[in-house]
């Protein structure tokens, strides 16, 4: 069954075309791993799928997608999209996760607390339940947003960058707390870690303007570059890091 079906979707930023003829299924027990270069359009496919930026083509839904009028999708964004200087707490943060099924304007129940205390606890985050967002690290922030996308217990989960300010101790019980969440929910993640989320994901979407969807989780220098996707080397030494070689998208406009 799909939960999200794509099709011939583009989204264009003043002239300039983000995404082109777009074709993508999402099925219900999917684990898809998004890459690609910057400004490729990683960030514009999970705002379209999102329903947060105009699009040509047709975006269709699954009934199962739903409860009431509540579309039953958990979003956990880049860390920098989100006010650190809003004066709110972790536990709001975790909270206004609830505002589709409560609305904005209503009271949350002492078992809605209860519910974001408990991913809070689990999440190793209990000490800092009442700690405004402004005073804690952002590994922290990155565990409340998690707790955040999935307290209303969604059917798709789609995490944009989740690992960026994260320890490595995190970055596991990330990887294996999702891996527990996809035996009963959807998940997309966007990621710029190949060589980590090829040992996690089902499979891989490349996304360079255009989407190419790779049936299996391991992929050949070969199959990249017929995607148009960047090769991400990984550089032992006493500095870590990683390059990505030079591939047609570079250059392009910095929308994502």
């Amino acid at each position: 069954m799909n939960l999200v079906t794509l099709h011939d979707v583009g989204v264009s930023y003043d002239g300039y075309e983000a995404l082109q003829h777009v074709d993508l299924e999402i099925g219900a027990e999917d684990f898809l791993g998004v890459i690609g270069p910057n400004g490729g359009g990683k960030t514009t496919l999970v705002r379209a799928i999102l329903g947060t930026v105009p699009h040509s083509g047709r975006i269709d839904y699954a009934p199962e997608l739903f409860r009431g009028k509540e579309r039953l999708i958990g979003y956990m964004p880049q860390i920098s999209d989100f006010d650190r200087a809003f004066p709110i707490s972790l536990l709001e943060v975790v909270l206004s996760g609830l505002q589709g099924q409560r609305g904005f304007r209503s009271r949350y129940t002492r078992r809605d607390r209860d519910k974001a205390l408990h991913l809070l606890e689990m999440s190793g985050l209990a000490d800092a339940a009442h700690h405004p967002i402004g005073e804690v690290s952002g590994g922290q922030m990155q565990r409340a947003l998690l707790c955040r996308a999935v307290i209303a217990e969604p059917r798709l989960l789609i995490l944009d960058e989740p690992t960026n300010f994260v320890d490595n101790r995190f970055e596991k019980e990330l990887y294996q707390t999702l891996r527990e969440l996809n035996r009963r929910m959807a998940i997309v993640m966007v990621s710029h870690d190949l060589g980590t989320i090829t040992s996690v994901v089902k499979e891989i979407v490349c996304v360079n303007r255009h989407v190419h969807r790779h049936r299996s989780n391991l992929l050949t220098e070969e199959q990249l570059r017929n995607y148009d996707c960047p090769i991400q080397l990984l550089s032992h030494g006493p500095v870590p890091h990683t390059v990505l070689e030079h591939h047609p998208g570079d250059g392009c406009p910095g929308h994502e």
